[in-house]
């Protein structure tokens, strides 16, 4: 079958040499396969917020191989899986990171270990380079996913424990999904009952901020805080012209409470 695209997403930010490094072992064994860079600034080992950013991605994306790798128990016995689904397939560790965006392409409909298309010495602590890389080359080039290794039970992959989010009158208690680059504060919560105008106390963690029901950041004034709903469907803090991020100082995960004000 084969794919022009590759898609890649990891933790392994810019500072250093990794991302190239993955993209010369791709490019020795499929020259052909475009590389592209969905972002390499995860925060290190945060398997959740790398599984948000794919699976808000890849519906915006060719078919293709989806390389991502946020994998803090690399060198562990956790398994390194290809799942396929729709028209791609995804590669990298079973730590829950690629179930979400799997869901988006629409559904998974089979899964294998990666014991076949390995460099010759694999490291401990760079699967990226020795294992998943070369296996989505591979599969770029035109392998079929059943040859990488042996099949997996779809049904025994990793799930990441769903988000918190209960929506009642006046109340949606909810938690952090991430930060984006712009200090924007995303939230699992995908609604809320309020008219545009409307004014929410945002409990996050311990801090809290005033923010008005908008629908563009403009909403509101220049240094205030806003609440819309982003380009990936889901409720999110952002200050005009600043940072919710600097504001909320928020961790992946933290508990957050809106309520409207009466």
């Amino acid at each position: 079958m084969g794919y022009d695209w590759i898609s890649f997403t990891t933790d392994y930010g810019l500072a250093d040499a990794y991302p190239g490094v993955c993209e010369g072992v791709i490019g020795r064994i499929a020259p052909r396969a475009r590389v592209l860079h969905l972002s390499h600034a995860v925060p290190a080992q945060d398997v959740r917020r790398g599984a948000a950013v794919l699976a808000q991605a890849v519906g915006y994306l060719p078919p293709a191989v989806h390389l991502a790798v946020v994998d803090p128990g690399v060198g562990t016995d956790r398994r390194p899986v290809a799942v396929v689904a729709g028209e791609a397939v995804l590669v990298g560790p079973d730590n829950g990171l690629l179930v979400a965006a799997a869901g988006v392409l629409g559904g998974i409909t089979a899964a294998y270990e990666l014991t076949e298309f390995r460099l010759e010495q694999v490291s401990a602590t760079f699967h990226g380079r020795d294992v998943f890389a070369p296996t989505a080359a591979h599969l770029a080039r035109g392998a079929r996913p059943d040859e990488v290794g042996p099949a997996v039970d779809p049904a025994g992959l990793v799930r990441l424990p769903a988000p918190v989010t209960q929506v009642e009158a006046g109340r949606v208690t909810t938690e952090v999904l991430g930060v984006d680059g712009f200090g924007n504060v995303q939230l699992a919560a995908t609604r809320l009952d309020a008219a545009p105008g409307t004014y929410v106390h945002a409990q996050v963690g311990d801090r809290s901020v005033e923010a008005v029901v908008g629908r563009t950041f403009a909403d509101a004034p220049a240094g205030s805080a806003v609440l819309l709903v982003d380009s990936a469907g889901h409720l999110a803090i952002a200050v005009n012209a600043g940072s919710a991020a600097a504001v909320l100082t928020p961790r992946p995960g933290a508990p957050v409470v809106l309520l409207l004000a009466t």
